[in-house]
């Protein structure tokens, strides 16, 4: 009796604590310097979530070591909801996958929020190639085999694991060229010595715009808002699909009823219409989430890349 007592005690004591959360300031980590867009999307939605709460969401950027710094700060953070990490599925989540040793379980040590944004990654090729489509660059591809290079921002990337997946689905032998960020990444794909790469719209759009490069596909599993007359690679390459998403989570333990609340209020702010304006220009497609989806999404993303950095041999220090 005195165990349901202590269990009915400390739901009333959470239940009262959202009710009256936030009743201070609260932190979003964001594991990217400022000016990216990581800091773009968390800055907008941290702005439009102050207003909601009443409270001031401060952006605290966090950048280095592949996000692990930041990552590992949430992990370890008080769980009362004061703490938030503004989490990427190619930088929180796949890290552990990929370096020697990461301090944190991004599956135990987080508590799913809410999802924010999805953006499907897009395969822009070089007009050398000859390529006019996925079909075309692929036959290229078959024909010179090791011949064609991709670039990346760095092992272990998601435009790393795009271009490996590219490989496996469509059984061709491309090269992985990294290089260490976008800009001489996509220094080198303009000036044509390599020749393909997967990126975000934004960072490609201008120069597909002017010529410079030829977009082929997306990411995603349908077409994107942004690119409606680009078919993803997926009708084309069936099983592809590459897309960036941002989430919020806050530390594991965190009471069930602030990460509801923060879920419920995070709705709102997807739902904005100055928001939805504001990222579908960036090619950021808002996603409502519940944190049970959320999770489940998460599960499933981790392992699908999980099989494949291991066929791969993905490895890095």
């Amino acid at each position: 009796m005195w165990r349901f007592a202590m269990i009915l005690l400390a739901g009333l004591t959470h239940t009262a604590a959202a009710q009256s959360y936030p009743t201070k300031p609260i932190r979003l980590v964001v594991p990217y310097p400022p000016g990216g867009p990581t800091d773009f999307v968390g800055r907008a939605v941290a702005a439009k979530l102050t207003e909601l709460l009443g409270q001031q969401m401060v952006v605290d950027n966090r950048p280095g070591a592949g996000t692990v710094i930041a990552s590992e700060m949430i992990a370890r953070a008080a769980p009362d909801g004061y703490n938030l990490l503004f989490g990427t599925g190619g930088g929180t989540f796949l890290a552990p996958l990929i370096l020697p040793k990461v301090p944190y379980d991004p599956q135990k040590d987080y508590a799913p929020v809410a999802m924010l944004v999805m953006s499907p990654q897009v395969l822009v090729v070089h007009p050398s190639t000859g390529a006019n489509s996925v079909k075309e660059l692929i036959a290229v591809a078959k024909a010179k085999p090791g011949q064609l290079n991709f670039s990346s921002v760095g092992t272990g990337t998601s435009p790393h694991l795009g271009g490996e997946l590219f490989k496996s689905l469509a059984g061709v032998e491309i090269v992985h060229v990294p290089y260490k960020g976008t800009a001489p990444s996509m220094t080198d794909l303009i000036a044509g010595r390599v020749q393909l790469a997967f990126s975000s719209i934004p960072t490609v759009l201008t120069h597909v715009q002017a010529g410079r490069l030829k977009m082929l596909g997306t990411g995603g599993t349908k077409r994107s808002p942004a690119l409606p007359d680009i078919a993803p690679i997926a009708e084309s390459l069936p099983g592809f699909e590459l897309v960036t998403w941002y989430a919020l989570f806050a530390p594991a333990g965190t009471p069930a009823a602030i990460v509801n609340r923060l879920n419920s209020e995070t709705a709102k702010v997807l739902k904005d219409a100055d928001i939805q304006k504001r990222f579908g220009e960036q090619g950021l497609e808002t996603t409502l989430m519940t944190p049970q989806e959320l999770k489940r999404y998460t599960e499933n993303d981790v392992s699908r890349w999980s099989r494949l950095i291991k066929a791969a041999n993905i490895k890095t220090q």
